[in-house]
């Protein structure tokens, strides 16, 4: 694995810990798609750091149980004009 790619799994996997960000929200942060960052810390990162792999697959789980939540709050927003 090239450097600069291993830097930026760290750097995404960190940021993704510390602020629980959903993988379109990290993408849009470190300006990759959000595949990269997908790709990053379910195939990348557990050969770097398995420790923090399974921290950040802990965030990843808890995000995508939530989505059909937020997507509800989005639609409810649009439709009442907030």
């Amino acid at each position: 694995m090239q450097e600069y790619i291993r830097r930026r799994v760290m750097e995404v996997s960190s940021y993704i810990l510390e602020s629980s960000a959903t993988v379109r929200q990290a993408a849009q942060v470190f300006d990759v798609s959000k595949s990269t960052v997908h790709k990053d810390v379910t195939e990348r990162l557990p050969r770097v750091d398995g420790k923090l792999a399974s921290k950040v697959r802990s965030i990843l789980e808890l995000n995508k149980a939530e989505r059909h939540i937020r997507g509800g709050e989005a639609t409810r927003k649009k439709y009442r004009g907030g």
